[in-house]
């Protein structure tokens, strides 16, 4: 039912999973000395160039951390909030319900240089100009362009060429769309990056380099083009209108990337580490306080018994997400509440034979639950609801992230996953040559409720990665790009190995599946009641059983779920790491 390929293992003390290129960069750091902090910022600024349709320098990144000097597990929050001019009364003055997917209106503050600058200066030890040098590299002399970047690129063509030219200037060179396997070089984006690392070189010390660089983007040249551009130009975007943007300097000059204690949960002798409400990540932690009460091992782990009982779970863990999350800096969020025993085991009893098609979130004491009506999702739509998407109109185009795992010599850990400042959601800054994150999207615009818009407020990201300790000792980093699905696929790796015995590649290579029965967290908020949708390596009498049960269950095709990848420490110090077959485009090494 599922090829069994070997995980990739190392002995001296490096492991990395990610694109194939960030992983040649990872290592490459990790072989001249460098530290697990060092090679996955290097990995991650040479990811934002070669896979520009799935990250970029405007992006967004949630990062959880091991550092071995203290034994201590942190989270770096990289997800930028919200303008100051972003209220739900300046949207409604523009006659919209929902934040656009695309264009100006849904740019936040970019999150992902600071976040890893953070990491960089307070855990790693390189300097900023060698982490850069690698990602400066392939934005002169051009990355090897994907298949599925040139297909991103076709699916906005007609956007580009009429609306947006900073864009065309930058993905149709010479006005042809890049061809699979040909190099495309950003030359713009490598010197922004080349004068950011001259404003750092007359700075004394390694920490306080770093901090000019931080300087430069977010109170210097950087913040001063995207303050000009955003007031000055109105484009057009997913709501078929010409709107302004309302990001400015002042926003950028006022956040910083910062640290956080991340989130926990007890499974069986494993502890599980997310990021806060601000994101997705809880939903996981919920899952497991909810399947702790039922007996997977015992279950066939390629069976509808189990494929069942994980999506009735998930079904109640998710609508909790939709009534309860937001950024806990401006709604409290009641997440004690909402991974205690008691109020788990009587959710469960909710868990039945027969799929649930309703959306139904827990009662909470002192709280009242807020469900926005559902946009129902029509036959043929899929792709509005898919992984992380970039852009849905014109030219209906669906995408996922990025994410990296890695593993270093002494110990150190990390877990990332950077996304947003796609090349298909918004346009280019010209004198920048890359795009700001639309990620504002995931905004309500309905008053008082936990995730709804407001100035500096950190929207719900879906961008979610995953560490986990065994019997107290830092374990396994891992995670998978894919919006809604990134707590889907990575619960369902993580049980068929604790609860199944599989290895990494093993349970990656297993078919998955997953859910689209509540809101999506993207425009335009689309739901499927009930739709399921599994690999279609499955036997048919899974698919006929689900089916019996009520799911409005589908096949997809045969390596369709997941994106995963993971790196984990043993007790003996051998380190092992797997990449998802795909997509053809993951990566573990080790040695």
């Amino acid at each position: 039912m599922f090829t069994t390929r070997p995980e990739i293992a190392g002995t001296n003390g490096m492991a990395c999973s990610t694109h194939w290129i960030g992983s040649q960069v990872a290592m490459a750091v990790l072989e001249r000395g460098g530290n697990a902090f060092d090679a996955a910022a290097a990995a991650g600024f040479t990811l934002q160039v070669a896979e520009p349709h799935l990250n970029g320098p405007g992006g967004d990144v949630p990062i959880i951390i091991h550092y071995a000097a203290t034994g201590r597990q942190h989270v770096i929050c990289g997800q930028g909030p919200a303008p100051q001019a972003a209220t739900i009364d300046a949207f409604r003055k523009l006659e919209l319900d929902l934040v656009p997917a695309t264009g100006l209106l849904p740019a936040v503050v970019p999150g992902s240089f600071d976040a890893w600058c953070l990491m960089l200066r307070d855990f790693g030890t390189w300097e900023i100009a060698d982490v850069l040098a690698y990602a400066i590299n392939y934005a002169l002399r051009g990355i090897p362009v994907l298949p599925a970047i040139s297909e991103a690129i076709a699916g906005v063509r007609m956007l580009f060429d009429q609306h947006w030219p900073s864009s065309a200037a930058v993905f149709l060179p010479n006005g042809n769309i890049p061809k699979p396997g040909s190099l495309l070089a950003q030359p713009a984006l490598a010197a922004t990056w080349e004068r950011i690392l001259r404003e750092t070189r007359r700075v004394p010390n390694r920490d306080a380099r770093i901090d000019a660089a931080r300087r430069a983007w977010y109170n210097g040249f950087i913040a001063e083009a995207v303050d000009h551009f955003y007031s000055t130009q109105h484009l057009m975007d997913v709501s078929e209108r010409r709107n302004p943007g309302l990001l400015r300097a002042d926003d950028l000059a006022s956040w910083s990337a910062r640290i956080e204690a991340p989130l926990n949960y007890e499974y069986r002798n494993y502890t599980v580490l997310k990021c806060g409400s601000w994101s997705q990540g809880p939903v996981f932690l919920q899952q497991l306080a909810l399947l702790k009460h039922f007996d997977l091992a015992a279950m066939d782990p390629l069976g509808s018994e189990f494929i069942h009982t994980i999506v009735e779970c998930a079904k109640l863990a998710f609508a909790d997400r939709e009534a309860y999350y937001g950024d806990p800096d401006f709604t409290e969020v009641p997440l004690s509440q909402l991974l205690a025993d008691d109020y788990n085991k009587a959710r469960v009893k909710q868990v039945t034979r027969e799929a649930s098609l309703d959306l139904r979130p827990g009662s909470v004491p002192g709280f009242t639950p807020f469900i926005e009506p559902r946009r129902i999702q029509l036959e043929k739509a899929g792709a509005a609801g898919a992984g992380e998407p970039t852009l849905l109109k014109p030219g209906v185009k669906s995408g996922d992230t990025c994410h990296l795992d890695v593993i270093d010599r002494w110990g150190n850990m990390v877990s990332a996953t950077p996304s947003g400042g796609w090349l298909q959601s918004s346009p280019v800054i010209p004198e920048l040559g890359f795009c700001i994150s639309t990620r504002g999207q995931m905004f309500s615009l309905t008053p008082g409720v936990p995730n709804s818009l407001a100035p500096k407020k950190r929207p719900r990201t879906t961008l979610t990665p995953s560490f986990a300790l065994r019997d107290g000792v830092p374990w396994m980093a891992f995670g998978t790009p894919g919006g809604e699905q990134q707590d889907q696929w990575s619960l369902t790796f993580f049980i068929r190995m604790v609860e199944h015995g599989f290895g990494i590649q093993q349970a990656i290579d297993m078919p998955s599946f997953h859910s689209e029965h509540w809101p999506s967290s993207f425009w335009p908020r689309l739901s499927a009641p009930g739709k399921l949708v599994i690999e279609g390596r499955y036997r048919d009498a899974v698919l006929s059983d689900l089916l019996r049960r009520g799911h409005k269950a589908e096949k997809g095709a045969d390596w369709s779920e997941g994106r995963l990848s993971a790196a984990r420490r043993e007790a003996d110090g051998q380190l092992y790491g797997g990449a998802n077959p795909r997509g053809m485009q993951g990566y573990a090494v080790g040695r």
